[in-house]
């Protein structure tokens, strides 16, 4: 019975199929694996712990020594990501809703969805249509895994009166410790790197279960629409601001466009978000699930607004890339 290549067929399957499996669990039978001991443990309430873990093993794969010519690229796909899904993210938050939704979506989900990106749906297109150096650019956009810059634009808009509460130093730290703790460990010793970077594909679909085991089935489908309408949003504006910047910068368009999706980890950021604030907490759920519906449309989306980018020209290397590959 082929249970990994089945999910490995699906977008984002190895996240998205075990937190539905989980949630449709929670919703109809919500005491059965609620039995206590290593059970419940593993399978319920192992969510932040395995999170953590897959934090240290993700901060494990950023290489502080890979900052030769790629650090630029690197740095201005983080960027353009970055500020694009912040925009969009601040100008939900001020046209929401009483009920702080606008179009049925929770502005932190678009936050988190829109400045994270897959970095395996990066390596792939770039791997094709790029350069070594736009390869080891993802050295520097790997940053932006994980909830920190979802945090640092929900810090913004605090202190701009437009999300409740700001984020002290020491949810800071509490969140990032993790992924510190892996970048130390990873960039003092690649045999540490390679042996952490085994944990972080098993420990997806058990977080993911872990996740779902705290979500209602009423939500999801609550959340599926505006969840997909997100994705187009992250792959159109996140994904052709990339490609407009590049093309202006005279590197390979292609490459900026790469960007234009949500990562599978990206579903933990706001129940992450929500430990360290629990003003999120109302919303948490909800975001999770519209995250979720993100990351399957950005893997079906981004492929296809690829072969679109590339079927209008201009993809091809210039001659100094050429000459650095």
């Amino acid at each position: 019975m082929k249970i990994k290549a089945t999910l490995e067929r699906i977008p984002g399957g190895m996240m998205v199929v075990p937190l539905l499996v989980g949630a449709l669990i929670n919703t109809f039978a919500p005491d059965l694996l609620r039995i206590g001991n290593f059970t419940q443990a593993l399978f319920v309430d192992s969510a932040g712990a395995l999170i953590a873990l897959f934090l240290l093993c993700a901060g494990a794969q950023i290489n502080l020594r890979n900052i030769g010519p790629a650090v630029g690229k690197g740095s201005t796909l983080l960027a353009v990501k970055w500020v694009v899904g912040a925009l969009v993210g601040l100008i939900a938050y001020m046209f929401a809703g009483s009920d702080g939704l606008i179009l049925g979506m929770v502005p932190l989900a678009i936050i988190a969805a829109m400045t994270n990106s897959n970095g395996g749906l990066y390596v792939a297109v770039v791997g094709q249509y790029g350069t070594a150096e736009d390869r080891a650019a993802y050295s520097v956009l790997a940053l932006n895994d994980g909830p920190f810059l979802t945090m640092v634009a929900l810090s913004i808009f605090g202190a701009m009166g437009f999300v409740e509460g700001l984020f002290s130093i020491v949810s800071f730290i509490s969140v990032l410790l993790p992924v510190i703790v892996g970048m130390v460990l990873g960039n003092l010793d690649d045999d540490m790197r390679d042996f952490l970077a085994r944990g972080s594909p098993i420990l997806i679909p058990f977080f993911a279960f872990a996740l779902g085991m705290g979500i209602d089935f009423g939500a999801i489908i609550e959340g599926g629409l505006a969840g997909i309408l997100i994705g187009v949003m992250t792959t159109l504006l996140t994904g052709t601001a990339g490609y407009l910047v590049f093309r202006a910068l005279k590197w390979n368009p292609i490459v900026g466009a790469a960007e234009g999706s949500t990562a599978g980890n990206a579903v933990a950021t706001p129940m992450a978000i929500a430990a360290a604030n629990p003003a999120f907490d109302a919303v948490a759920q909800l975001a999770t699930v519209q995250v979720a519906a993100s990351t399957v449309t950005t893997a079906i989306l981004l492929p296809l607004y690829i072969s679109f980018l590339v079927s209008r020209g201009g993809f091809t290397p210039t001659t100094d890339e050429l000459a650095a590959d």
